[in-house]
């Protein structure tokens, strides 16, 4: 299953590995000591592994790259500056996301939908589609995993650790 999503993931959204801005995410933190690259790694596998658990009917495209995406906020939230305090980024960080990604893709409206509604119910409106409700649920657990420190990132620690559940991650993508 972990070669099946490696390969899904390389399929649907090599370009977004590709890219200068998402190799960047490599150096903001997330939750815990997670990379924010790490952590759209782990709910991207998360997303794929609930399809599959669930036998969900859904655009595999759209949810792997709406999903490695869904935090393409591109900045440090944990470092405010005067210019950008980033407090309440949990409100605003899908709009900055969504901003970022359309500058370098061309999102279809699942993206968009996954993107802009990850953070419900912080975002009101909640998701729309399928795919935008794997993905928040995911972002979800991912989320509680490694601010628990029950999955942690390769920052300050150097190691790898393997994923709760169904052991979906290992960031074998470079």
């Amino acid at each position: 299953r972990k070669r099946m999503y490696e390969y899904e993931l390389r399929k649907y959204a090599n370009d977004i590995f590709e890219s200068e801005n998402f190799k960047s995410t490599k150096a903001y933190i997330q939750h815990g000591n997670m990379s924010v690259r790490e952590h759209s790694i782990n709910v991207a596998k998360a997303s794929l592994y609930i399809r599959d658990k669930l036998k969900i009917r859904c655009n595999t495209r759209d949810l792997v790259r709406g999903a490695l995406l869904h935090d393409y906020f591109l900045y440090d939230w944990h470092k405010s500056d005067a210019l950008n305090p980033h407090r309440l980024h949990g409100f605003f960080h899908p709009s900055r996301s969504l901003q970022n990604a359309q500058k370098e893709y061309n999102l279809t409206a699942r993206q968009r939908d996954i993107i802009i509604k990850h953070m419900w119910p912080l975002t009101v409106i909640p998701p729309m589609c399928r795919e935008a409700w794997i993905v928040t649920s995911a972002d979800k657990f991912c989320s509680l995993m490694e601010t628990l420190y029950i999955h942690r990132g390769r920052i300050h620690n150097g190691k790898k650790k393997k994923y709760a559940i169904a052991n979906v991650s290992s960031h074998k993508i470079a």
